[in-house]
């Protein structure tokens, strides 16, 4: 199994920072290292750590730093930890320098946790790729490069997935089904199963239903309204 990427928030309002620790700890493979509000926090934090984080979630309005100062600080003294920037900041100066300064994302608050999953997983998905190979393939190559939120992962056929559906999530989301049977399983089990959200775990079943991997019925119960569940393609 391997080891959970260690993440370190970088966010002075408490509130936020929460909704941030919840966030990371929902999504299967990710902790939370810490939490630091200031600047001088966050580099304190780095410089006295036995293990460094392998991710940041950095805001850039930091109270003891001028803009992106901290972030070039980081890139330039950290240089093996990867930055995502979820900010306030939308001006398209500040974007165009964290974007040259290489962050793996930057995402506008508020956040919703379908568009941090999202994230999330493709780091995952990205840095297994890049501890997991020497050498890399064009088409590898391509996929870290050309889409900066969601490389386009390829089914065990080599086709190419959706957006928004990736390899990993979808073998369990797969095996899950598979293992309801006929009694089927509907999105909410299916994401507390896996550990994802209930819209994250419809969006991969209407996937499968979509390639004739997975049949959509509707289930009734004593009272509000019907709800979908799936179970394995038999027809």
């Amino acid at each position: 199994m391997l080891e959970a990427i260690q993440v370190l928030i970088v966010e002075d309002d408490f509130r936020i920072a929460e909704i941030n620790r919840q966030f990371v700890n929902r999504v299967e493979g990710f902790v939370v290292a810490g939490i630091v509000k200031t600047g001088d926090e966050a580099l304190t934090y780095l410089r006295d750590a036995s293990t460094l984080p392998e991710l940041i979630l950095l805001d850039v309005y930091i109270p003891d730093v001028q803009g992106l100062d901290l972030f070039w600080t980081l890139r330039s003294e950290f240089t093996e930890i990867d930055v995502i920037m979820m900010t306030a900041a939308n001006e398209v100066e500040t974007i165009v320098e964290a974007l040259r300064g290489g962050i793996f994302d930057y995402m506008v608050k508020p956040v919703d946790f379908d568009r941090f999953e999202r994230t999330l997983l493709s780091f995952r998905n990205q840095r297994h790729l890049l501890t997991t190979k020497t050498e890399l393939m064009q088409e590898e190559i391509d996929l870290l490069t050309g889409l900066q939120v969601t490389p386009m992962p390829s089914k065990e056929d080599g086709t190419r997935l959706p957006k928004g559906i990736d390899q990993l999530t979808l073998d369990k989301i797969k095996r899950i089904l598979q293992e309801s049977g006929e009694s089927g399983i509907t999105a909410l089990d299916a994401g507390s199963n896996v550990g994802v959200s209930r819209s994250t775990a419809r969006r991969y079943l209407e996937y499968l239903v979509s390639i004739k991997e997975a049949d959509a019925q509707l289930k009734y119960g004593d009272i509000g309204r019907p709800e979908r569940k799936y179970v394995p393609w038999t027809k």
